[in-house]
């Protein structure tokens, strides 16, 4: 069963913690722009997550001005005509199983019931999906990639190293969107950053300060009680 986050949770006078429970996927921003200093710090932060050997894997990918409407045009184009391409790495499980499905539908629920758009509504979802390709016109877009020779051990360390990137985020004030869409056209993003070919496409990442009064905000997804996850073996 999922529980949704409660007031109780947020309540705290640990910074740490007030980062992790507040954080949330942010879909609308303002236009107010990110000083570089600032993101440096946050990526510098987030590059002390821990790493096996200190190998440090995958690569933050900042894309700028008109290298950005390039690539966004060619992504929404792509989208939009229903290209597909074969992805670097698998993250679904395949079959997905019932429980995990019904994660991933509460999700969807979750973020369309707060746009207003409802469940048989291709047009407005794919709209709003295609946003994805245009870091949901955050200040700053980054793909995230990491070198095709790491087995799972690597994308574990950059998992934590993109949520380290949140939470530094999250501690001064911006907001941030993991966007997973990035996934799907791996070669064209390639091409278009002329990126080298041993690198695997992992994500996106849209940060800037959130747009409070958007209604895409105001979305809060359900987390598995601990019971789900947690095991006690005496």
């Amino acid at each position: 069963m999922n529980k949704p986050l409660s007031a109780s949770l947020i309540t705290t006078d640990s910074p740490a913690a007030s980062s992790a429970l507040l954080r949330r996927s942010v879909r609308g921003f303002t236009p107010q722009p990110v000083a570089d200093a600032l993101l440096h710090d946050c990526l510098q932060e987030a590059r002390r997550a821990p790493s096996g050997a200190n190998l440090q894997p995958g690569y933050f990918w900042q894309v700028c001005g008109a290298r950005r409407e390039q690539l966004s045009s060619r992504l929404q184009q792509a989208y939009a005509a229903g290209e597909q391409e074969a992805e670097d790495y698998g993250y679904f499980p395949n079959p997905l199983p019932l429980s995990l499905r019904k994660r991933q539908v509460a999700a969807a629920q979750a973020l369309y019931g707060a746009l207003g758009v409802e469940r048989g509504d291709a047009a407005g979802r794919g709209a709003q999906f295609g946003r994805n390709f245009r870091f949901f016109d955050a200040p700053v877009a980054l793909i995230i990639t990491i070198d095709s020779g790491f087995g799972p051990g690597g994308y574990m360390d950059l998992g934590m190293a993109i949520y380290g990137l949140m939470l530094a985020a999250q501690s001064r004030g911006l907001a941030t969107c993991a966007i997973g869409a990035m996934a799907s056209y791996p070669g064209l993003i390639r091409d278009a950053l002329a990126l080298p070919a041993t690198q695997t496409v992992v994500c996106g990442m849209a940060l800037g300060y959130e747009d409070t009064g958007a209604a895409v905000n105001q979305t809060l997804t359900a987390r598995a009680e601990i019971d789900a996850y947690f095991k006690r073996l005496d």
